[in-house]
């Protein structure tokens, strides 16, 4: 059972549901406090202590039924009452007995066909297989044969879980891999030894042994059918989630510049798990006490009430500011691609960085911060393209607007972060005011998303630049910017 809850907790995970080592040993706990024979009960009580939010709880209902469905391997057709099937599984198995199965007979045993049926459709006349002659047949000789015949849909699905576990069906990824677990799974059930009987048994001479030849690939059929249903299940459960990670983590690693419009869902979700984890870093008390350090004056005033009694110690800390950003975004032919990445990424830290101011230029710079607070990402990118991204780029222009624009507001407390590839169509460099912005700032960090081995080839003047910052970064892909954005709020702490 443990192994049973730690898929689940798995799958959860899968679906998005966060779940952390604590509340997976609570789980444990209140399974083994309920028990496992009230579904009902075991789901409230899951849910208590896993899911914490309205869309979790959603999510863990969804994932609760798909994972704990006991009724998989009934074989009863969802019209069918199980008093139904078991009439007609009765009068397959008198069929059987009879010789009167698929692939049962020719000659007399296709005569003989007519014979039950005009007693079935006759109200007035018992239905007694016993007094019906018949051919007999043998046990199945294979295990799995064996298992069908005795019709034990418990031990199978026991078997088929099993199988499923012991090739970690939980780790199906991509939907071309549902044929391989199936065929995985069912050859560790014994398919190959039940195939030799059944192909052996449809070739003998015998009736009886070509109908329980014939009953057996009926019965297989079944199974199989089931196996695959229950593969289909687990990618549904595990796969559809994983999946997308799996094309996240791709997205992660891949340079923007090559990324098309139809993953900006997975690039929006992956840039905002990433804003979550590093607010989660570093949103603590922005109050770092140093201890060790006493403060005596403090510990003093505190401890009057004590007649002077040194009982409370007091320690000295520092107010560490957060820090004001100043995002300076080149947006002119594919680098607005890069921009646009980086202030969804950078909005996405408002509770960590609430500060952020941003320019945009191509030749003339502007400031676009209100745009995107008033509009969504892709709204603002619009009216900032449309209103900044035409022209030939020019650096030197661009910094003097920011100079008239935002210098004055730039001190020890900023961060300014430029983002453009350097490429300044041979004209004026302006790395005079570069200096003055580096002279100001508590740091300027220049993110390039051109690979290091093309700058300063053609008309780039990375070097030039690169003299008046503290600190450059090759910059084309998320993972890279992320590492950035963890660096600079690392420093600010």
């Amino acid at each position: 059972m443990q192994r049973t809850l730690t898929d689940f907790v798995r799958a959860l995970r899968s679906a998005d549901v966060r779940v952390s080592t604590a509340e997976t040993l609570d789980a444990f706990r209140a399974a083994e406090m309920i028990g496992w024979h009230e579904r009902g009960q075991l789901k409230d009580a899951l849910a208590a202590v896993l899911a914490k939010s309205a869309d979790e709880a959603e999510a863990f209902d969804a994932c609760f039924e798909q994972f704990f469905r006991f009724d998989d391997f009934s074989g009863v057709a969802p019209n069918t009452t199980v008093e139904d099937t078991a009439q007609d599984e009765a009068e397959l198995e008198q069929q059987i007995a009879l010789g009167e199965g698929r692939g049962g007979g020719g000659g007399t045993g296709g005569e003989a066909v007519d014979e039950p049926n005009t007693a079935a459709n006759d109200d007035t006349q018992p239905q007694t297989g016993a007094s019906m002659p018949g051919p007999s047949f043998g046990s199945a000789s294979s295990p799995l044969g064996r298992q069908l015949m005795a019709d034990d849909r418990t031990a199978l699905a026991v078997a088929i879980s099993q199988a499923a576990h012991a090739h970690a069906l939980e780790d199906i990824k991509v939907f071309t891999q549902q044929g391989l677990y199936t065929r995985r799974i069912l050859d560790s059930m014994g398919r190959s030894a039940l195939m030799d009987e059944i192909l052996a048994r449809e070739a003998d001479s015998a009736a009886g042994d070509r109908a329980l030849g014939t009953e057996l690939r009926r019965r297989y059929e079944q199974l199989r059918a089931q196996v695959r249903d229950h593969v289909e299940r687990q990618f549904v459960l595990h796969a559809d989630a994983q999946g997308d990670r799996l094309r996240e983590q791709m997205l992660y690693r891949a340079r923007l510049a090559v990324i098309s419009r139809r993953d900006d869902a997975l690039m929006r979700r992956a840039i905002e798990r990433m804003a979550r984890q590093l607010i989660a870093a570093h949103s603590r008390k922005r109050r770092v006490k140093q201890r060790g350090q006493l403060d005596v004056a403090r510990t003093v005033r505190r401890n009057m009430r004590h007649d002077g009694t040194l009982i409370e110690l007091a320690w000295r800390s520092k107010q560490v500011e957060r820090p004001r950003v100043f995002a300076i975004c080149d947006v002119s032919g594919s680098v607005a691609l890069y921009a646009r990445f980086m202030l969804m990424f950078l909005y996405s830290l408002g509770d960590v960085l609430p500060k952020v101011r941003a320019f945009a230029f191509c030749s003339d710079m502007a400031e676009v911060t209100d745009l995107f607070k008033q509009h969504d990402l892709d709204e603002a990118m619009a009216r900032t393209l449309a209103a900044h991204g035409q022209g030939s780029t020019d650096y030197g222009h661009a910094l003097a607007d920011f100079e008239r624009l935002a210098l004055d507001d730039v001190d020890r407390r900023s961060t300014v972060l430029i983002l453009g590839d350097a490429r300044n169509n041979e004209g004026e460099a302006r790395t005079d005011l570069l200096r003055k912005i580096y002279d100001r700032a508590k740091r300027v960090i220049w993110l390039n998303p051109e690979p290091r081995v093309a700058w300063d080839t053609g008309d780039s003047v990375m070097s030039r630049y690169r003299a008046h910052c503290h600190q450059v970064n090759e910059c084309g892909s998320l993972a890279q910017l992320e590492r950035v954005v963890s660096d600079l709020l690392r420093h600010v702490r």
